[in-house]
């Protein structure tokens, strides 16, 4: 406290001040929170110090002698929630209120919409929902998963790619946290038979997020999932997600040409949307016309006009991308090749002077060429179209904060195809897991690649309509740098564990 008896900021407490039965409704109202407990004395910051009711009435309440400070409004407010708010409690404990407020769901009345909308606006249930979707932002999940099960409900955060099972709120709340997040969403709580999707935006601390809702129907219930869409956490910086320099300047050359096809590939989460959005950004300037069109739009981009499909109106892929055609484009962005129509339609743009990006969901670069074939696309304008494939991979990286050296197990080597001799110059390292990990081992990911670029070999082989395996002989040849081989360079650098490149490639 300064000379003025005024409390700023720093000296508000950084735990809260235990008192029984003290109500936050209370603080708030009268404008004040308890700073320090010493002997018989309450110290406390109050918005107005000369609020003698209220120094009365905690006197004759508690039988404390109370020394009263000036501090801000804004302050006192924004640590009553900090210490005592929503935001104090544990997940556990929040729970535990829910489950003991509300004691009895009547599950013959859940096809009562107002009686889930009224379950659902219930303030422990809102708590708990609260609790879940910061507890997941801030371990950095990628997606909430609500699972119905015929004994219990399930919680579990996708995080680094892994799904992690957290506390779970009784069985019986699970109509009354799934409706909550369905009101959120703007979703019919009422219609339970049908899959539904939809959106939120919420402001958490300082940044707006953005959460993807979806519903599909189980025989226990509705299981829902949230994808947590956070800006700030969408690295446009292609050396950061993992490119090896001799990837890095090839793709480099293959994104400033003025046309033609580039495919990324993997399957559904091996983060091409990243990759893409960072290659847009990077290439992104006032002479290009940049238009996406994407299922649905993640992240919003500046200076790039993105388009959201709509089946449910007739806004295909392919009826999309005929429309884009028309807008004069340099560059164009289709989120997935699902069918011949689309597949056709992107080749044909490719071919009239568009540089075109696309993924599509194979395991390596060489089977994207033979996907495409099957799907129907001529081989002649394949070859005449296509520059090049990335093909990409996620591998979580060993927690900085608990890394150790290590030496792994001499068939996960033999499983990498690496020489005994080789291996034993080399320092390996994994994490032993620790409380910023959340005793994983790991934090954070990085993307392993494999670059094919499409020379006169590989297009030999696309006009002959060649095998996935005939053309993988062809780009080895041609010194292809496989998903494997970028992963080992990455456990030689200390990044990342043999287990996790395993993991995430096929044999080679």
């Amino acid at each position: 406290m300064n000379d003025l008896g005024k409390v700023t900021y720093n000296e508000y407490p950084k735990e809260p001040v235990v008192i029984d039965n003290l109500s936050i409704k209370f603080m708030k109202q009268s404008r004040f929170v308890p700073l320090e407990l010493v002997d018989n004395t309450l110290k406390i910051a109050m918005a107005d110090p000369d609020d003698f009711n209220t120094i009365d009435a905690l006197k004759l309440a508690y039988g404390l002698d109370i020394e009263a400070y000036e501090g801000s409004g804004e302050d006192i407010f924004e640590t009553i929630e900090r210490l005592y708010g929503a935001g104090s409690q544990s997940l556990e404990t929040i729970i535990e209120e829910a489950g003991k407020d509300i004691f009895e769901i009547d599950i013959s009345a859940n096809d009562d919409v107002n009686y889930l909308r009224d379950l659902a606006s219930e303030a422990p249930i809102i708590r708990l929902v609260n609790r879940l979707i910061l507890n997941a932002v801030e371990i950095r999940a990628s997606d909430i998963h609500f699972e119905p099960f015929e004994n219990e409900f399930k919680v579990r955060y996708r995080i680094d790619g892994v799904l992690h099972e957290v506390d779970s709120p009784p069985h019986r709340l699970q109509a009354a946290v799934i409706s909550r997040v369905k009101i959120m969403a703007k979703l019919d709580i009422a219609e339970r038979r049908l899959p539904q999707d939809g959106r939120i935006k919420l402001k958490i601390g300082d940044k707006e997020i953005d959460f993807r809702v979806s519903t599909v129907p189980t025989v226990f219930g509705e299981s829902l999932v949230m994808r947590i869409l956070d800006r700030d956490s969408l690295v446009l910086d292609l050396e950061k997600l993992g490119f090896p320099e001799k990837i890095l300047e090839k793709y480099n050359s293959l994104i400033s040409q003025p046309y033609g096809m580039i495919l990324v590939t993997g399957p559904t989460g091996s983060g091409k949307t990243s990759t893409l959005y960072t290659t847009l950004a990077k290439i992104n300037s006032p002479e290009f016309k940049i238009i996406t069109l994407e299922d649905p739009v993640e992240y919003q981009l500046n200076g790039v006009n993105q388009i959201q499909v709509n089946p449910k109106i007739g806004l295909k892929f392919a009826s999309g991308l005929r429309s884009i055609v028309r807008q004069d484009p340099d560059i164009i962005l289709v989120g997935e090749i699902r069918d011949k129509e689309t597949a056709d339609i992107a080749v044909q743009s490719a071919l009239t002077g568009h540089l075109l990006f696309t993924t599509l969901h194979t395991n390596d670069s060489c089977g994207s060429i033979t996907r495409l074939l099957d799907m129907g696309v001529e081989n002649f304008l394949l070859s005449s179209t296509l520059l090049g494939v990335l093909a990409q991979r996620l591998v979580r990286v060993i927690c900085p904060f608990c890394k150790q050296q290590t030496f792994p197990e001499e068939r996960l080597i033999k499983s990498m195809g690496i020489d005994q001799t080789e291996a034993a110059k080399i320092k390996f390292y994994h994490g032993s897991g620790c409380e910023e990990c959340r005793y994983t081992g790991f934090r954070g990911r990085i993307a392993i690649f494999e670059y094919l670029q499409i020379d006169d070999n590989i297009r030999k082989e696309i006009i002959n309509q060649s095998s996935t395996e005939t053309i993988k002989k062809a780009a080895l040849k041609q010194g292809l740098f496989t998903l494997r081989q970028d992963g080992w360079e990455k456990v030689k650098k200390g990044l990342t564990t043999i287990s996790e490149v395993l993991r995430v490639t096929l044999e080679e």
